[in-house]
């Protein structure tokens, strides 16, 4: 697997703890500090301090919570504090060894902490390996709306180390599973059904189709950098799946996961694009099946409709006031800027809900 090139940095697929040790050795940083939360700690961390040893312990661990709830203005507090206290200057690096909330909140931290240090993602999970690997963007919640304060700012590599997944409990790994699905049903048909050939229950996807993923995500962001335009194809699913997610994690002990949340949208969102979209009834049921076969029911009153819809119109890809969604024609080709109306996203979940 080569090196893929994003908007201005690499990411790296290969003998990558070797490929890190030379990045931070080239670097010449005066210190450098690895972001983690209380599970990449336990299970990754050590296999990249064995790596370090020769580096004189020039570098000190900060640990946060595991979870969406951390990834907040006061835990990002803590996080510069830590620096603060640890000494971090201008020519310091961070290192967010973890899943998409480090990343996000680690990144953020980073690009603001003295108007920016250098930081680096080694994500830890399917999902982040996938999703928040490329792109650029950084971010926290607030107010119970996700990533809505964030920068655009790219690290200086990212690390993809296979090895890490293997960690995984299997509904993390279908949380990933998710966005691959999704960078099929947006971009490539053949993926699509290559990954639908894994069956249930899932099997860990293999280092190549991690690559292929990442290689779908990544043209489309090289494409438009700032999300001006066509990178709005990665919100399938998301319109609804992020409204879902939040109510989950206002209203839920055990809350769905991401992937779990956007699946649910992507069988929302099929179904719009089936009436909106051109999409055939044929492959609107061949999407509805797989999704279902994969991930949990959730149950959704038709009393969560109204907090739904408020939550949809807080989407940050919405224009005047209109949820906008991105559809797929068919699969594996997708259409952006398409209004939907507070009926329409309705009767969209009632499709859902009785699958």
């Amino acid at each position: 697997m080569d090196t893929i090139d994003s908007i201005d940095y690499p990411v790296y697929f290969e003998d990558t703890l070797t490929q890190l040790v030379n990045f931070i050795e080239q670097g010449n940083y005066s210190r450098f500090f690895i972001l983690t939360d209380e599970h990449t700690g336990q299970h990754c961390l050590p296999l990249l301090q064995s790596r370090l040893e020769h580096l004189n312990n020039n570098y000190d661990v900060i640990e946060v919570n595991a979870g969406e709830e951390s990834k907040n203005i006061d835990f990002c507090a803590g996080i510069w504090k830590m620096l603060i206290d640890f000494g971090a200057d201008r020519h310091s690096l961070m290192i967010n060894l973890g899943g998409g909330v480090i990343g996000d909140m680690g990144g953020f931290a980073a690009s603001t902490y003295k108007r920016g240090i250098d930081f680096v993602q080694m994500p830890t999970t399917l999902l982040s390996q996938v999703d928040a690997s490329v792109g650029g963007k950084t971010g926290i919640d607030f107010d119970n709306l996700k990533n809505i304060i964030g920068t655009f700012t790219s690290p200086k590599a990212v690390f993809i180390e296979h090895a890490f997944l293997k960690t995984l409990p299997e509904r993390q790994v279908l949380s990933g599973y998710a966005e691959m699905l999704k960078h099929g049903l947006i971009q490539d048909a053949a993926y699509w059904n290559e990954l639908k050939g894994l069956g249930s229950p899932l099997s860990l996807p293999s280092a190549q189709l991690v690559y292929q993923s990442v290689a779908i995500k990544n043209k489309v962001v090289v494409s438009d950098p700032f999300e001006k335009g066509f990178r709005k194809c990665l919100n399938f699913g998301h319109t609804v799946g992020h409204a879902v997610e939040t109510y989950s994690l206002q209203n839920d002990d055990n809350h769905l996961t991401h992937g779990e949340a956007v699946a649910l949208g992507m069988i929302c969102e099929a179904w719009l694009s089936h009436k909106k979209a051109g999409l055939s009834l044929e492959e609107l049921n061949d999407i509805s099946s797989v999704l279902k076969a994969l991930y949990p029911k959730y149950v959704l009153e038709d009393s969560c409709h109204t907090v739904l819809y408020a939550l949809m119109k807080t989407d940050k890809k919405n224009q005047n006031g209109l949820i906008n969604c991105t559809l797929i024609n068919r699969i594996g080709e997708c259409s952006i800027d398409h209004i939907c109306t507070e009926e329409e996203l309705c009767d969209s979940l009632s499709y859902y809900n009785k699958l």
